[in-house]
């Protein structure tokens, strides 16, 4: 959940990983193994508004941007292959011009009106 598409990352997450878990209530005990190992819930000293620069965010940022562009660039790639398959089958259409006489299918069409 906390790693990225490349699982090289995981190492960095394991104490965000270990807190959370270790503070989450749990069904069967109705309680969190921080309130059951030191009778309080932990402090979380931080203020969400504070401004100012999160070093954090801006490198999530920075990896969101990456992985955008490698995706963008993967299904251009992608789209580029499905074109080059699909011309080699394709040819030019035929251009029709008034008073040409050509042969339609009737099996789509209804002999009721």
């Amino acid at each position: 959940m906390y790693v990225n598409y490349r699982q090289n990352n995981w190492a960095e997450w394991l104490a965000t990983v270990e807190f959370t878990f270790n503070n989450k209530v749990h069904t069967a005990t109705k309680s969190s193994p921080f309130q059951v190992n030191y009778g309080r819930e932990p402090r979380m000293d931080f203020d969400i508004r504070k401004k100012g620069k999160n070093e954090k965010a801006e490198e999530f940022v920075r990896e969101m941007k990456e992985r955008h562009e490698e995706t963008r660039a993967a299904l251009v790639k992608s789209q580029e292959e499905m074109k080059r398959q699909a011309d080699r089958s394709r040819k030019e259409a035929e251009e029709y011009r008034v008073g040409d006489k050509v042969l339609i299918s009737t099996k789509d069409f209804s002999a009721e009106s």
